[in-house]
């Protein structure tokens, strides 16, 4: 009997270890979430690439965005700070965090050709197929 218990028992200690490590796996993925900023990516009928990323409350030059190996990397850091200096209370918030996001593109971008602006709060990178790559029409004569 102390046999079936002492099962029992085990079993119950990993069914809830099992559940705290799903929690805390959650945790670690809502994190993550929250550092990756949101984006629209859209193919144009020609071949060309466009994207919009948020990057709310970073500043352009906090922006940084690289292309090696086909994979276009975007890396942002917030930097806030509130502060509010009175005769009898003085109130300091800051924030402080990195944003990134990578995608892997297609061959045949003309890395020449790529462009990027912020326009409130938003990142627009736009990518262009190389020429003799972009699908076209041939005249019948």
């Amino acid at each position: 009997m102390d046999v079936i218990k002492s099962a029992k028992n085990l079993g119950s200690q990993i069914e809830e270890g099992l559940e705290r490590g799903i929690e805390k796996a959650g945790e670690v993925l809502d994190n993550v979430a929250s550092h990756l900023p949101f984006s629209n990516l859209a193919k144009k009928s020609n071949g060309d690439f466009h994207i919009e990323i948020d990057m709310p409350g970073i500043k352009k030059e906090d922006i940084k965005v690289d292309i090696e190996n086909n994979v276009l990397s975007i890396s942002g850091t917030r930097k806030t700070k509130h502060e509010v200096k009175e005769e009898d209370y003085y109130l300091c918030e800051s924030a402080f965090g990195k944003i990134e996001r990578k995608f892997t593109l297609p061959e045949g971008i003309d890395p020449e050709k790529i462009s990027a602006t912020l326009e409130d709060g938003q990142l627009i990178i736009d990518l262009q197929k190389e020429e003799k790559l972009k699908p076209r029409s041939i005249e019948i004569k």
